[in-house]
């Protein structure tokens, strides 16, 4: 019989705090082991560098923001307008000052990110106004709708990222509900999140909430924000996403920059000349936040799909988009950059068999390619409209088999199950042996929402489709959710914080 241990799995640990309470079922970040599947050859990746450059220098980008061109200007770029012109040299100068990957810290030390290289990391949906479950229906989201999704985004073993804007809280002010947000991220989960991208004093209350968090020089050396900066398609920057901008890279917290595209109707409708106005796009993203602050973790981001040419509506999981998320990461690797794509995009408005077929065109060649940061990668429905509850931990069962997928074969001694092929007779099985029953629990993924019971049995158990699977499972998730341990201390710094914040703003002090 086999002597050999079987390997073991990592991401199926469990741990306990420091009150004695077992933790959370947590995966670990994938760290890619298949090889990465890349469209472009060289001659094109080149093709579409000289070409960005091109617009770079001769049309330019808009930058909304007096202060954003008073730097750029500083830095050499020439500055008509609004808009601003980079040459070749400039790019090259400054576009190396970003980091090829970084740490993002989390308030529990054991769920720390890294972003770029071969790591892989899944945050949930971001910003959608609505939210749907099969008990209430398709509604405004609130901060309780906000604060559940935080919980099963802490609760699930397959996203290691808290995320941002999971939902618009609509029943909270928007001068403050970033507050009520990001408290929530820090209460109800001990994961990494996104800062507040909406005006410069969000963004500077991301930042005062983790110095309080971490420390100030703590979050100096390895950020504990990740903020989402888009660009407004076709080139510009918007005074909004300026000023976040320019507060994070001040402190030195990562941002990724991408392009909001809609091929067809904010670019072309060919998918080179979208590629090349993207990559413009996002060249002069980076190139200011370095200016601001050398250093400044940088995640090279698409968010590319196309629109249906007769209505006007996107189309999301279009073999197109997938194309230019694979092109797109390419460009991230050529500039040795983090890189930010995929999600689990669909169109259809419940999870249904659209939604699933939707949901995986994208996905999988986010697994395939170099996907470093993966927002929206459960719970999105309706082109992002709505965040659904059951889609939400649907999303996140085929989250779990792309941890299989992407940790490729084990040829560990112990796997070559030698003696077990010498142990079975011509005809014979393997479900008794050693090796088999030492691996039982962890040999191979298995979804707990799907159904693996022959048509009997599941006619019997009343036919249940994953979906109301799912439904049963949320609400029993929440109703059992227990909150990861808080310093008390921290924890009251953080509300005193929030409540004189709140004061300020509404009175204009």
């Amino acid at each position: 019989m086999s002597t050999s241990s079987p390997r073991e799995n990592p991401r199926h640990r469990r741990r306990k705090d420091r009150s004695g309470r077992e933790e959370v079922q947590q995966s670990q970040p994938i760290e890619r082991q298949l090889p990465i599947y890349e469209i472009l050859k060289k001659d094109q990746l080149e093709l579409i560098h000289g070409k960005s450059l091109e617009i770079l220098g001769e049309v330019g980008i808009d930058f909304y923001l007096e202060e954003a061109r008073q730097i750029l200007k500083e830095h050499g770029a020439r500055i008509e307008g609004q808009t601003a012109f980079f040459t070749p040299q400039l790019i090259e100068k400054y576009r190396k000052r970003a980091p090829s990957q970084f740490t993002q810290l989390a308030r529990n030390p054991r769920r720390n990110v890294t972003i770029g290289g071969d790591s892989v990391v899944f945050a949930p949906v971001y910003g959608p106004p609505f939210v749907y479950d099969r008990k209430h229906g398709r509604r405004d989201a609130t901060l309780e709708d906000f604060q559940n999704f935080v919980k099963l985004a802490y609760l699930s073993p397959y996203i290691h990222h808290s995320g941002g804007t999971i939902v618009e809280p609509t029943d909270r002010p928007t001068e403050t509900r970033h507050l009520d947000m990001l408290y929530s991220h820090i209460k109800y989960s001990d994961k990494p999140f996104m800062g507040a991208v909406m005006a410069r004093e969000h963004a500077q209350d991301s930042v005062r909430m983790v110095e309080i968090l971490f420390g100030k020089e703590a979050i100096r050396k390895d950020p504990a924000l990740l903020s989402l900066i888009n660009i407004s398609s076709p080139r510009r920057l918007d005074d909004r996403m300026l000023e976040a901008l320019t507060v994070y890279a001040r402190n030195r917290q990562a941002v990724i920059i991408t392009p909001f595209i809609m091929a067809g109707a904010m670019s072309p409708v060919s998918l080179a000349g979208t590629l090349i106005q993207q990559n413009a796009e996002a060249l002069a993203g980076l190139v200011y936040a370095q200016m601001v602050q050398p250093g400044t973790p940088v995640v090279y981001g698409s968010f590319m799909t196309n629109v249906d040419l007769k209505s006007g509506a996107p189309v999301f999981g279009s073999p197109e988009s997938q194309l230019a998320l694979l092109a797109s990461s390419q460009m991230a690797q050529y500039y040795d950059l983090p890189f930010r794509s995929g999600g689990m995009f669909a169109s259809a408005k419940t999870s249904d068999a659209q939604s699933a077929y939707e949901s995986v065109m994208t996905m999988l060649p986010a697994v395939l390619g170099r996907v470093n940061f993966v927002l929206h990668a459960a719970g999105w429905l309706e082109n992002g409209l709505t965040a659904g509850y059951e889609k939400f931990l649907l999303d996140c069962e085929i989250l779990g088999a792309f941890h299989t997928l992407e940790s490729g074969i084990d040829f560990s001694e112990g796997s070559l199950a030698m003696e077990s092929l010498k142990e079975v007779e011509p005809g014979g099985h393997h479900l008794g042996t050693q090796h088999t029953m030492e691996r039982f629990n962890s040999a191979f993924y298995r979804s707990r929402l799907f159904d693996y019971t022959d048509i009997d049995t599941w006619v019997e158990g009343g036919s249940q489709t994953a979906e109301e699977a799912a439904s049963h499972k949320v609400w029993e998730l929440l109703e059992n959710y227990q909150a990861p341990e808080l310093d008390q201390d921290l924890d009251q710094t953080l509300v005193e914080y929030i409540r004189d914040r709140k004061e300020q703003i509404v009175t204009g002090e």
